[in-house]
C-alpha cells in the first residue's frame, strides 16, 4: 500500500517516529566495506566526523538537539532482524552466492552502532564517531540520514495539512516529469539507472515512493538501489561498491611518501582479495583521478569499470576512455558508473554523449529523493532545499586522514595535511568546481 506521506508527516504523534527502522537502512557498500575491514583491519581504530559543506545552514540552530540525540540513541538499539540475516546471507549480489561470509553473518547478528560524541559549535553539530574501524564505518549512512531528515521536519513543523499535501503533490509531479523525460532516453537506446539516494534522502518514506516511482516508470531501465532495506523489501538489486574511506585510511597509516602514493592501489589488492567481477570499480579521484590514472599498474586497467566522483561527466568519461585506450583496452567492454550530483539535464548529456563509446551506469542521489525546489508553499522552498553534508574519515590510528578530489571544494583535511598530499600526489587535472550537494 502506498503510504499518504503528507498525513504520516502531519501526525507526528508517535513516541519518536523513527528515521533508522533497522540497519539495513544503510547503502550496500557500507556492508561490502564492512565485510573487507573485518577481514583484514578488524581492530584498526578511525574516526568519523559530520562536515557541513554548506556552513551558512546553522543546523545548531535548525534541528533540535534532544530530538538529534534520540533518533542516534534509537540507531544504537537495532540489530539485525532474523528474516534480514537470512536475506543477506541467502541472497544472489551481483550475480555471486553468499558474497558475505558465514563467519562475517555470525559476527554481524551481534553487531550495534558505536557510541557517539555530539558537540555544538558556531551553529554546527560536532558529531564524531571514534573507535575500530568496522563499527565506526557503519554510522555515516544513518547519520546523514536523520540529520538530512531532521532539518526537513524542522522545515515542515509548521506547514498545515493542506501544505503538505501540496507539498508531496508537487514533488511526486514534479519526480514524474524527469522520469517521463528517462522514459524518452530509454526508448533512444540502453538506459541503466540506480538510486543512490540514502545519505541526504529528504525522508525513509520519501525515498521509498521515489524508488516505487522508478520501479514502474522506468521498468528494466531501473536495475537497483543503494538502500539494502528497500532493495530487500521492493525485490531489487541491492547496489554499490566501495568509497574514499579506504584510500583515506590507507594513506593515513603509509610512513613516506611512496607508500603514501602505493596506498590507493593497495586498497584496491586488498579489495580484489574478497570481490570479483562487477565488484572490481575503481574509484580513482580521492587524491586526483589524473594522478591516479597515471601512476596506476597495467593491472588495474583490467578491472570492470571506474566510478569517477569529482569531475563533470563528460571530462570524466573522456579521460577514463584515452586512459584505458592507451593501457590497450576496449572501453565499450568498460562499466562507467556516473554518481556525482547527477539530475535529469547531466543524465541526459552524459547518456546521449556516450552510448556506443562505453557502457554508462546512472547513480542517481541527492537530486533524486531530495528535490523539493518550487514544491513548497509560502516562500518555504529555502528551508526543503538539499545541501552538501557529508560524514568522512578525520583520522586513522591518531594521524589526520585526507581527501583531495578532483574538486579543491571538496578538499578534507587539516591544512598543512592538504597541503603536504598535494606535494606527494601533485595537482594535475583539478579544476574548483561549485558543490552543490
Amino acid at each position: 500500500m502506498i503510504p499518504d506521506i503528507a498525513t504520516r508527516v502531519y501526525n507526528h504523534a508517535f513516541r519518536i517516529d523513527p528515521i533508522v527502522r533497522t540497519l539495513l537502512d544503510t547503502d550496500f557498500y557500507k556492508l561490502l566495506m564492512q565485510q573487507m575491514i573485518w577481514k583484514q583491519h578488524r581492530d584498526l581504530r578511525v574516526t568519523f566526523q559530520i562536515h557541513n559543506r554548506s556552513s551558512e545552514i546553522r543546523l545548531a540552530d535548525i534541528v533540535d538537539e534532544g530530538e538529534l540525540i534520540a533518533q542516534l540513541d534509537h540507531a544504537r538499539s537495532l540489530r539485525l532482524a532474523k528474516n534480514e540475516m537470512i536475506w543477506l546471507a541467502g541472497n544472489s549480489f551481483y550475480g555471486a552466492k553468499q558474497i558475505f561470509e558465514p563467519d562475517f553473518m555470525e559476527w554481524l547478528a551481534g553487531f550495534q552502532l558505536p557510541e557517539y560524541e555530539l558537540t555544538r559549535r558556531d551553529g554546527q553539530y560536532e558529531l564524531r564517531f571514534a573507535g575500530p574501524w568496522v563499527g565506526t564505518t557503519m554510522w555515516e549512512i544513518p547519520a546523514l540520514a536523520i540529520v538530512n531528515e531532521l532539518r526537513a521536519r524542522a522545515a515542515m513543523r509548521m506547514m498545515s495539512r493542506f501544505d503538505l499535501d501540496l507539498l508531496y503533490a508537487r514533488a511526486k509531479a514534479k519526480l514524474w516529469g524527469k522520469v517521463e523525460r528517462l522514459r524518452v532516453l530509454a526508448a533512444e537506446g540502453p538506459l541503466k539507472l540506480s538510486d543512490f539516494g540514502t545519505r541526504r534522502r529528504h525522508s525513509f518514506l520519501w525515498q521509498r515512493w521515489c524508488v516505487e516511482a522508478l520501479q514502474e516508470g522506468l521498468g528494466e531501465n531501473f536495475v537497483g538501489t543503494s538502500n539494502v532495506k528497500h532493495a530487500m523489501d521492493l525485490g531489487l538489486e541491492a547496489i554499490g561498491t566501495n568509497a574514499h574511506e579506504l584510500p583515506m585510511v590507507y594513506t593515513a597509516l603509509a610512513n613516506d611518501d611512496e607508500a603514501m602514493r602505493q596506498a590507493p592501489y593497495e586498497v584496491l589488492r586488498d579489495w580484489s582479495k574478497v570481490y570479483g567481477g562487477n565488484l572490481l570499480v575503481v574509484l580513482p579521484d580521492c587524491y586526483g583521478s589524473t594522478s591516479f590514472l597515471e601512476q596506476a599498474p597495467d593491472w588495474v586497467a583490467d578491472w570492470t569499470g571506474a566510478r569517477p566522483d569529482s569531475k563533470a561527466p563528460l571530462a570524466a568519461a573522456d579521460e577514463l576512455i584515452s586512459w584505458w585506450r592507451q593501457r590497450g583496452r576496449d572501453p565499450r567492454e568498460k562499466l562507467l558508473v556516473l554518481s556525482d550530483g547527477m539530475d535529469i539535464d547531466t543524465i541526459e548529456t552524459a547518456v546521449r554523449g556516450l552510448r556506443g563509446r562505453i557502457n554508462v551506469s546512472i547513480g542517481w542521489g541527492t537530486n533524486l529523493t531530495n528535490d523539493f525546489v518550487g514544491c513548497a508553499s509560502g516562500g518555504a522552498d529555502g528551508d526543503l532545499r538539499a545541501f552538501s553534508i557529508v560524514c568522512k574519515v578525520v583520522e586513522a590510528e591518531g594521524r589526520p586522514a585526507v581527501k583531495l578530489s578532483d574538486n579543491p571544494n571538496k578538499e578534507i583535511g587539516p591544512p598543512d595535511e592538504i597541503a603536504r598530499y598535494r606535494r606527494v600526489f601533485g595537482v594535475t587535472g583539478m579544476a574548483a568546481q561549485p558543490v552543490l550537494v
